[in-house]
């Protein structure tokens, strides 16, 4: 911490090197680094080997901590991030994120693909992820993925989706190229799906569940090239590093 700062904030970016490493040693799916700047805060995030241009629950955490701990008079926060300015408003319990929607192309369906899933695929779209849309629900439950033949796919991220029984959208993430194998819960990954579900249900607002194995439900509305996700975040452990 320079001393010339707050106790919570620090006056420069961490080396890259030393940002990496903490986040190959949280070995989370994304670590998030906040740097607040005469009253701006910038915002980036690190996965176990890369750094990654944009990222939801890792943003929901950061803003909490901003309007929890920083700036504690604030509802909303905003951030400078490599996907432009991010808006993070607070209403009663829930955080509202505003993203940008990732623009989808069809492609074909490839033996690659379906190899690597392990599973029959209708439909794949490809922005920066790659969506394969599966037959039913207990498909994308029960699917085994080849963690290995992932890697020779396209996209950064695979989320595997089908129309839910009791939601609106049922999703796996698969991020291996980031050192992760299956996300828990994927913010940035809905602005795939949810563009995608939107149209084929013609509706804008979507309820999504992540079927990790942690699971998680989300509150999804597509504005436009916009897309709003939103969800509660409570403080788990708070710590300090020493350098």
């Amino acid at each position: 911490t320079n001393k010339d700062a707050d106790s919570t904030t620090v006056a420069a970016w961490l080396d890259d090197d030393l940002m990496q490493k903490i986040a190959k040693e949280h070995r989370l799916s994304e670590t998030a680094f906040i740097l607040k700047d005469e009253g701006n805060y910038h915002l980036r995030w690190l996965t176990p080997k890369q750094e990654i241009s944009l990222c939801g629950h890792a943003t929901l955490a950061s803003a909490f901590v901003v309007m929890n701990f920083i700036d504690t008079k604030a509802n909303s926060v905003s951030f400078h991030t490599k996907s432009g300015i991010l808006t993070v408003q607070k209403k009663d319990k829930l955080y509202q994120m505003n993203f940008p929607a990732f623009e989808l192309k069809k492609v074909e369906v490839s033996k690659k693909m379906s190899e690597a899933v392990g599973q029959d695929i209708f439909e794949a779209y490809l922005g920066r992820d790659l969506i394969c849309l599966l037959k039913d629900e207990n498909a994308v439950r029960k699917a085994r993925v080849d963690l290995k033949k992932l890697e020779n796919l396209e996209g950064e991220l695979l989320h595997i989706s089908t129309r839910g029984d009791e939601f609106d959208c049922v999703s796996r993430s698969f991020a291996v190229k980031h050192g992760v194998d299956e996300d828990p819960v994927c913010g940035s990954g809905h602005c795939h799906l949810v563009p995608l579900w939107a149209k084929k249900l013609g509706k804008n607002e979507i309820l999504a569940f992540q079927a990790s194995e942690r699971g998680g439900v989300l509150k999804c509305r597509l504005d436009k090239d916009r897309v709003w996700l939103s969800g509660e975040a409570v403080l788990f452990s708070k710590n300090e590093i020493m350098l």
